[in-house]
């Protein structure tokens, strides 16, 4: 059921992407590739991460866990990074 769920969820995102990417600007081989590596490597770190990290943030805060506080500045400072590096491949 899982499995048929995140096909479909992939199936729809990659359908909506191709038709609003042929109207107004298509993207070039290399940003397609780009977007896939990303999505891969997203969906590996959530399945090592057991899920939502958002959720393990939140309810590690709410609880008094370190692990939900040291969350906060390395997502922050992970967020930082991606913009730098997204900054590289746009056209």
């Amino acid at each position: 059921m899982t499995s048929i769920t995140n096909i479909g969820i992939l199936a729809g995102a990659l359908w909506i992407s191709a038709r609003t990417g042929a109207e107004s600007n298509p993207l070039t081989r290399k940003q397609w590739m780009i977007g896939l590596c990303a999505g891969f490597i997203m969906g590996y770190s959530s399945r090592l991460a057991f899920g939502c990290n958002i959720g393990a943030m939140l309810s590690g805060v709410s609880t008094g866990s370190l692990h939900g506080w040291i969350w906060i500045p390395l997502a922050f400072l992970g967020t930082m990074l991606g913009i730098r590096i997204r900054r590289h491949y746009q056209f």
